[in-house]
């Protein structure tokens, strides 16, 4: 008997036309589904290949700063013009695309000049590279630290042509084992790693910054998260008390850092982005070293950069995402959980319930933010998740919570709408 003729791959991906993916990738979809002996499931393969597209989702984790969710949100429009990138408009020759920017983070944070790049461990990469190639760089042991991904401090140096000279113990590190490394190795700088994911605690003993300011060597530090000013003066009020101990650039360059490395997308609540801000004759070496232009950021981070930046100096923290999310009242996210559960069938047994938020993104570990979220029994992740607008929940004790510490207020319609789809038990 002869085996059925396999439909036509373009006639297939022909009838995928409901599916909002350009005609190459549903003829893709046809031919793995021939390919696989089920033409029928083509639809179910181009569904998971727009899925894999990067779309909006609803933060409802309770994280603020979730990796997996791009870490800080951010709304940033540019029309398609051209833009003065790398043009002085007072001379009309060329300049820096680093001439608007680094002034206003420089400014934010109290350093003599500034220069981004596009992350955090390129920022501490190019800074090595252009500071101390060739020579040595005393770190205790406690902060040689890894990253999410795998990327470690070690390695990191290793690549940036600086030799590595380790001091003290993991936990115990006092500012002797610093000066016998500078007796002993041709130390260039210091440098000092924030523990931002990690906590060591008991029989510990760490030195300071501004210890450390007191030897020749100049000081570079990580700090990681990228709080530009305990004093948070852009909020309404103190600042919050989970932020007790983070270090921050203003007080770190303050304290004696020659130099300081930071991330845009975490607490600085901008786009993914490297800081190095310090020395002015430091951070020009870094600006003229070649790696500068293998990891210099594109027009749309500066210029979303630039928006953060500004509010910083306008002290508009409502303007920036981030930090209009972290200092909404408890009382605020319950009036918004009330008036979404008032919208819910009976049925769904929805309550409102106190949570403990977190700051995410690799940052202050240990540290938790009070909040409300909704419950609903039963575990209802996917159901949410496979939504049009796909919204991220999370699982405790057999229920569904959904944290609106994490979901900006425009998205409460969202929220109410997905709960509405389930189906009452």
């Amino acid at each position: 008997m002869t085996a059925p003729r396999p439909p036509s791959v373009d006639r297939l991906a022909r009838s995928l036309g409901d599916v909002d993916l350009p005609q190459p990738l549903l003829v893709d979809a046809a031919r793995e589904a021939i390919a696989k002996g089920t033409p029928e499931a083509a639809r179910d393969i181009a569904r998971q290949i727009e899925r894999r597209l990067l779309g909006p989702v609803v933060n409802a984790t309770g994280v603020l700063l979730h990796t997996n969710l791009g870490r800080a949100p951010l709304a940033h429009h540019t029309d398609a013009t051209a833009q003065n990138l790398e043009l002085d408009l007072t001379t009309g020759k060329r300049g820096s695309r680093q001439d608007a920017i680094g002034p206003l983070l420089a400014r934010a944070c109290g350093a003599e000049a500034a220069l981004v790049v596009n992350n955090c461990s390129a920022a501490l990469l190019l800074a090595l590279a252009a500071l101390a190639t060739g020579r040595g760089v005393s770190v205790s042991r406690g902060e040689l630290v890894e990253i999410g991904g795998g990327f470690r401090v070690p390695d990191v140096m290793k690549q940036s042509g600086a030799q590595l000279v380790e001091v003290g113990t993991t936990n115990r590190t006092r500012l002797d084992d610093y000066r016998r490394a500078a007796e002993d190795h041709d130390i260039a700088l210091s440098l000092h790693v924030h523990q931002s994911n990690y906590k060591i605690t008991g029989f510990t003993e760490a030195t300071t910054v501004a210890e450390l300011a007191t030897l020749d060597a100049p000081v570079l530090a990580d700090i990681g998260s990228g709080l530009i000013d305990a004093a948070c003066p852009w909020l309404d009020g103190p600042p919050p008390n989970w932020l007790a101990g983070e270090p921050a650039a203003k007080q770190t360059l303050e304290a004696g850092a020659a130099v300081v490395v930071f991330s845009g997308d975490k607490l600085l609540g901008g786009p993914q982005a490297g800081i190095i801000a310090g020395r002015a004759d430091m951070v020009e070496q870094c600006s003229l070293h070649p790696l500068a232009r293998a990891v210099r950021p594109g027009g749309l981070v500066l210029g979303a950069l630039q928006n953060t930046a500004l509010a910083y100096l306008r002290r508009d923290g409502a303007a920036i995402p981030f930090w209009k999310m972290a200092a909404a009242s408890v009382d605020e996210l319950r009036v918004r959980a009330e008036t979404i559960i008032a919208a819910l069938d009976p049925k769904l047994s929805a309550s409102v319930v106190s949570t403990e938020a977190v700051p995410g993104g690799g940052t202050l570990p240990t540290v938790t933010i009070p909040s409300i979220g909704i419950c609903i029994p039963g575990n209802h992740l996917d159901h949410l998740r496979n939504r049009a607008w796909p919204v991220i929940a999370r699982v405790d004790d057999r229920s569904t919570t959904l944290d609106l510490r994490s979901v900006d207020p425009t998205a409460d319609g969202e929220i109410t709408a997905a709960l509405q789809s389930i189906s009452a038990p």
